[in-house]
């Protein structure tokens, strides 16, 4: 089976590239050789690699410059996943599409299911939300998966500045009051290709790793996890601070756990906790600077 990999240099697209099972096949792809807003461009290669399943793992991810620059949003997000399935209907190849829980408000005070209705607050979730539509309005033969508050070690997220911020500065201020699921790269990697072997899988599934927390508590679980590996030299305050008091561009969700026991279910993969992908992904980062 040949999987065409898309965005291949994010940190998701990285750790698909080095983590795909035997015997499956990849071609990773990724700006400058690659672009997935160029219509005639994705339905050309689409049609020479003849892929049996297309993954995309390519997002414009900066929330914030999305409410200012909404037309590269909007063309990453949601005019380039339509290009995708355009070309898959055409070759007959199956999408893998990531999507994100910034497609919810946040008004809700349990997980999130794959059919619960999309609300989305800014332009980066409404950006994800459009991507969405365009592939399930345009091929039947699709997965869309889910995932929220993505890390890994490579590439920029919130476990490698706070990483930098605790070595840098004497203390550290972090919003307390939203909450969520991190979910490690190589988990939803894993939960993909589950779905890349599952040809009959249709539809839209979540992916996080298991438990929720806060920012401010997921940085205390990073500052608790580096002290012990070396990666931070010492302890430095950590303060709760509100949302109001870390004033954006762009409205979060409060509140966006997402639901995964039909994914447990249907992939046959079992869940990590959070604070244990934390602890497997830091250990990694440890053994990858020696």
């Amino acid at each position: 089976m040949k999987v065409l990999i898309i965005g291949a240099k994010g940190q998701l697209g990285t750790t698909l590239t080095r983590t795909i099972p035997s015997p499956l096949v990849s071609v990773s792809l990724d700006l400058p050789e690659f672009d997935i807003t160029d219509t005639r461009s994705v339905q050309n290669m689409v049609e020479k690699e003849r892929p049996d399943v297309i993954v995309n793992a390519s997002a414009y991810t900066d929330v914030d410059r999305s409410e200012e620059e909404a037309d590269p949003a909007y063309l990453v997000n949601a005019t380039g996943p339509g290009n995708l399935a355009l070309a898959a209907g055409q070759t007959g190849c199956r999408v893998i599409h990531v999507s994100t829980d910034y497609v919810f408000d946040g008004t809700a005070c349990t997980p999130y299911s794959p059919d619960a209705p999309c609300t989305p607050l800014g332009v980066y979730g409404q950006s994800k939300r459009r991507g969405e539509i365009n592939i399930s309005k345009t091929i039947d033969n699709f997965v869309i998966i889910r995932t929220s508050w993505l890390y890994s070690q490579y590439g920029n997220n919130f476990v490698l500045t706070m990483l930098r911020l605790m070595n840098e500065r004497d203390e550290i201020k972090v919003v307390a009051d939203q909450v969520g699921s991190p979910t490690w790269a190589t988990t939803l990697s894993t939960a993909i290709w589950a779905v890349v072997r599952k040809t009959s899988l249709r539809g839209v599934y979540h992916w996080s790793d298991a438990g929720v927390t806060s920012w401010y508590d997921f940085a205390v679980a990073i500052q608790e996890e580096g002290i012990q590996l070396g990666l931070i030299d010492r302890e430095i305050p950590i303060h709760p601070i509100t949302t109001a008091e870390f004033p954006t561009t762009t409205k979060r969700p409060p509140y966006s756990a997402l639901s995964c026991q039909k994914s447990w279910y249907d992939l046959e993969v079992n869940p990590v906790q959070w604070r244990v992908a934390l602890r497997k992904m830091m250990m990694e980062k440890k053994q990858a600077s020696k």
